[in-house]
């Protein structure tokens, strides 16, 4: 298990810096970030010239990824437009995103694992008939019209809920933004889940099991759950840094100030250091996660070992 971990993690590093230096490449290709600077008005080529030099914009583009990608090894992403140090907008944006993340997730854990295991072993039934055509329905509606829909009738119509969420962002009210963002994934883990349920039941590790006499429940948690959970874990885990990268239209629904509100500011206005900076944090959750999950195949498949 120790050289499997070694190893990933050495193969972490090419994709890091093939990802990291993909996304430098697209950031910058954007337009001007000079120009956007100056506002509607065009800067005059002694300001311009000041701000590329001060903002290291005069340089080639792959000396620039270079001297990004050394600052980035000392803790430096650099500084936004405005003169803010990203690293500062991350200890606030991240930790806001990541209990967001962490509601999602468990929503999706907790309800769609629940009703994908209820509709498996109910297949063909009218519980597993409304399940499948209610996830369908929450699949087909785009997430903007979910959240803009629950926030009019649960916070403006009924009063049950802030219409937005302070700027502190407790977990009570990231309840609905959670939901929310969680909703498309929910109905996919619902799906998954309850189409593994329903192929494993008729292995013969699952007969085996009912022949011995165990309970119902300890055939469906000990055996039946744990090897179905395999697809179900590769998605939630991959999941986790599309919910992080991905909650643009949620946070801008609920006024919530974490990672996709600033992204969403930092290309509305060009600005490449905030945009590289994020994104780069986030390659590196989509890397960690992956290793989380392999490791976690071991858990849930004992026959599952790594070299």
């Amino acid at each position: 298990m120790g050289q499997y971990v070694v190893r990933r993690l050495l193969q972490m590093i090419p994709v890091f810096v093939g990802a990291t230096l993909l996304i430098f490449l697209m950031v910058n290709v954007m337009g001007d970030p000079v120009a956007g600077l100056c506002g509607d008005r065009q800067c005059d080529p002694a300001t311009a010239a000041r701000l590329r030099q001060e903002f290291g914009l005069d340089q080639p583009v792959w000396q620039q990824y270079l001297t990004y990608m050394g600052n980035v090894f000392t803790g430096d992403f650099g500084t936004a437009f405005n003169g803010q140090e990203v690293t500062e907008l991350m200890s606030t944006a991240f930790p806001v995103t990541l209990r967001l993340t962490i509601v999602a997730i468990v929503f999706e854990i907790v309800i769609g694992i629940t009703l994908g295991v209820v509709t498996g072993l109910r297949r063909g039934r009218p519980v597993d008939t409304g399940v499948l055509l209610l996830t369908l329905v929450v699949i087909s509606v785009p997430t903007f019209v979910t959240g803009l829909l629950l926030q009019l009738l649960l916070g403006v119509e009924w009063g049950w809920i802030r219409p937005s969420v302070s700027p502190a962002a407790p977990f009570d009210e990231l309840l609905l933004p959670g939901l929310v963002l969680a909703s498309v994934s929910l109905a996919y883990v619902t799906r998954l889940t309850r189409t593994s349920i329903a192929e494993n039941r008729r292995s013969d590790y699952v007969r085996t099991a009912i022949a011995k006499g165990l309970p119902r429940h300890r055939v469906v948690t000990r055996h039946l759950l744990r090897n179905s959970l395999i697809p179900v874990v590769t998605f939630i885990g991959a999941d986790i840094g599309f919910l992080m990268g991905g909650a643009i239209v949620t946070e801008r629904i609920f006024n919530i100030h974490g990672v996709g509100y600033q992204l969403y500011q930092g290309i509305l206005r060009q600005n490449t250091q905030t945009v590289v900076g994020f994104v780069t944090v986030l390659v590196l959750v989509f890397l960690l996660c992956s290793l989380v999950v392999d490791l976690l195949y071991a858990v849930l498949d004992p026959r599952i070992r790594y070299a």
